[in-house]
Order: structure tokens, then C-alpha cells, then sequence
């Protein structure tokens, strides 16, 4: 097949170049922030360029463009995006309807919402990790100088100064205060269910706090657009609090008892005993990181519901061990305590990094089982045969 890519500093784009022609496949890629947009003559006429250029079978996205299916929708070519971001705005375009669409969604939760509203175009497929290219790298006294650690974990901290919840709580009324800190205090300490947008809307009660939000934070809707307040507030403000508090709490809590290195964009001096090395490379040095830490920790974004991340499929893939908070996804695809391992609350996250810090050996095979895992199911190669086939391009 010849595909098309968009993309804007989307991961796995590299890996898509290494695996597409070994499977047969040409590739062309063209990078542009114009794919953020949801309307854009800019873009109308890069893609109409394109495509009158060469003869394309499909055309590929990370996450889902409303301006790449409108065109391709108007060209009449099959349109693939497979999504690995959470929440992600342009999900809910009335675009995701068009006849072109083949989504991919990587959260179990967000698929069947979507195909039970009567969403036809979207399926659930899992990420993958390119093993190809990870099992290449190799290791040496100096990147274990750098990288070892007990533990360590790889993400935002989600405490930049005007994050959407700070931003506004000074202007929220103290009886609204005080219901949105006591459901995000308690979505912290529930694992397995996701419950923010549901304490957002349905009766009266959540309706008066929903309009206090939308009083000190007002939100119009897209134009193209179905998403409802209660999703976005949820989501883009409430979850992203959750993350903040859940990922202080516990690397705090782990770095007074193990060596813990955090790799993020933001500052932590509220975190003394958690060494932070700063933001790091997707593609060069992160996989050394999961490769020479014991534990490598995923806290998940609560707007994820029961999907597997990105970076989890990333520290398998890479041979390193995973302890995760629970998602229900998982249990699809891997084995607890074979392929990874999950924790269902701070005391449970702390004894279990104690046990699997002082046995090697469990703690290797479990490394190893999930690896084989990944490596032999959830590969880019395999991912993307499946993707095909059910677009009807194979």
C-alpha cells in the first residue's frame, strides 16, 4: 500500500518509518501543526497538493485530525487515525461520522461509549511498542551510571502554575470548593472506576456545580462539536488535579524509602527526596531508563478509564518491569504478578516496590514475561496488520 501521514511531534512516527516498508508498504510523511485545527484552507490546499502528486491508499494520523477527515472524506480516501492521547477534544467532532473513518481507540471505555451512541467508525484496538528497535539497544557501564534507580517514573507532574483547576479555585464559591476537593480526594484513593463526569452532571445538586464552574470558567462548546460541559470540566480540569495530587503523593511517599528518579518538564521542591532528571527523549534515552530501573512506575491520567497507556506498553517493550495502578484493560491482554504488576493504594504501591526490590528474580521474570508479551502480541508490526485488515486494505 501507499499511505499518507500527517503529523505534529507525534510519537511512534519514527517507528511507523522503520516498520512500514519491512512490511511492504511505502510511506510519506508530512509534518504540520495545521492538523491541529478544525477548519483550514491552509491545510485544504497542502492536502489537495498532496494527494494530486501520487495515487494514496490510505492516510494515517496519531490521534484523530477533524481537517484530515474532512479531506479525506472529500477525496473519498479511507482515513486511519489511531489514537494514543486521553482526553482528546476532537473525538467528540461530528466528523468522527464520516464514511472515510477507521479510529482507533486504545480505551475500552471510550470505544463502547462511542459505538453505543451509534459511532460506527471507531474500533478498539491497544498501542503497541516497535520491540524491533528497543531489543537493539544496548547497554554499557556509563548509561547504567546515568540511568539505575530502585524506581522511577516518566511523565508531567501536572503542577505548572495557571493549570486549569488552580487557576479558578480562588474564584469558585466555598460550597463549590468544597464538593470538587471531596470528589477529587476521593477519585484519588478509587482505583478501577472513574467517576468525575458522572459527579458533574445528572441531578440538580451537580448541575448547580457545574454552573458554578461554567460561571468562573466559562466553556462554548465547538461549533462541530458534541462534547458536553460536564466532560470537559471533568477532564481537562478535574482529572488533571487528580494526577497532580495522586503522582506528589505517592512518588513522595516511595522516595522516603527507595532510591526514586522522576523524569518531567516540572519542578518538584515540594518533593525533597525524589531526584528529578529533568524532561528526557522519547526515542534516544527513555528506553534506557525502563531498561535500568528495578520498578518502573505508571500513574495513569484519570481521563483513561480502562485503557493501557503508552508508556506502559513503552517499559514492556523495553524489557523493564511495570507496576501500575490498575486499569481493567490490561487484564485483557497481560497476567498480574506474570507480565506486570499493579498496586490499589499507597501502603499496597510501597510493600509491594519492598518485596519486589529484595527478590531479583521475581521481579526479573515478570520483566521478562511481559517483554515476550508485548514482543510476540502487541508489536508495531502485528498492531498494524490488524489495523489494516480491519479497514479492508488487506
Amino acid at each position: 500500500m501507499n499511505i499518507l501521514e500527517f503529523e505534529n511531534k507525534h510519537f511512534g512516527v519514527e517507528d511507523l518509518k522503520e516498520i512500514l516498508p519491512t512490511m511492504g508498504h511505502k510511506l510519506t510523511v508530512i509534518s504540520t501543526p495545521l492538523i491541529l485545527e478544525r477548519t483550514s484552507d491552509e491545510f485544504d490546499q497542502l492536502f489537495d497538493k498532496a494527494i494530486s502528486k501520487c495515487n494514496y491508499d490510505a492516510v494515517f494520523t496519531f490521534n484523530y485530525s477533524v481537517v484530515v477527515s474532512k479531506c479525506c472524506n472529500r477525496h473519498n480516501i479511507p482515513y486511519i487515525a489511531w489514537v494514543y492521547d486521553s482526553p482528546l477534544m476532537t473525538l467528540y467532532s461530528y466528523t468522527i461520522t464520516n464514511p472515510c473513518n477507521h479510529i482507533f481507540l486504545f480505551d475500552s471505555a471510550q470505544y463502547l461509549e462511542l459505538k453505543n451512541g451509534g459511532i460506527d467508525t471507531v474500533y478498539y484496538m491497544p498501542l503497541a511498542a516497535n520491540t524491533d528497535r528497543l531489543d537493539k539497544l544496548t547497554l554499557n557501564e556509563n548509561i547504567h551510571h546515568v540511568f539505575d534507580s530502585d524506581i522511577s517514573f516518566v511523565g508531567s507532574m501536572y503542577n505548572e502554575k495557571g493549570n486549569f483547576y488552580d487557576r479558578i479555585y480562588d474564584k469558585l464559591a466555598p460550597w463549590a470548593r468544597g464538593y470538587l476537593d471531596a470528589i477529587i480526594a476521593a477519585q484519588q484513593n478509587v482505583y478501577g472506576m472513574n467517576f468525575l463526569e458522572d459527579m458533574l452532571s445528572g441531578t440538580p445538586d451537580t448541575n448547580r456545580i457545574l454552573g458554578e464552574l461554567m460561571r468562573v470558567e466559562p466553556y462554548t462548546p465547538n461549533a462541530d462539536g458534541i462534547e458536553t460541559p460536564a466532560y470537559t470540566y471533568a477532564n481537562y480540569f478535574l482529572a488533571r488535579k487528580v494526577a497532580q495530587n495522586e503522582r506528589t503523593a505517592l512518588l513522595s511517599a516511595v522516595s522516603e524509602h527507595f532510591t526514586t528518579k522522576l523524569y518531567t518538564h516540572n519542578k518538584t521542591p515540594d518533593m525533597p527526596h525524589v531526584i528529578n532528571q529533568g524532561a528526557i527523549d522519547f526515542y534516544d534515552n527513555m528506553p534506557y531508563v525502563f531498561k535500568c530501573s528495578k520498578i518502573n512506575l505508571n500513574i495513569t491520567l484519570r481521563s483513561i478509564k480502562n485503557g493501557i497507556p503508552l508508556r506502559c506498553m513503552d517499559i514492556m517493550g523495553a524489557g523493564g518491569f511495570l507496576m501500575t495502578n490498575f486499569q481493567a484493560d490490561f487484564l485483557n491482554h497481560f497476567t498480574p504478578d506474570v507480565d506486570y504488576v499493579y498496586f490499589e493504594s499507597k501502603d499496597d504501591l510501597i510493600n509491594k516496590c519492598d518485596y519486589y526490590l529484595k527478590h531479583d528474580d521475581e521481579r526479573m521474570t515478570i520483566a521478562e514475561n511481559g517483554h515476550k508479551k508485548v514482543q510476540q502480541f502487541h508489536n508495531y508490526r502485528i498492531r498494524l496488520e490488524e489495523i489494516f485488515e480491519m479497514c479492508g486494505l488487506l
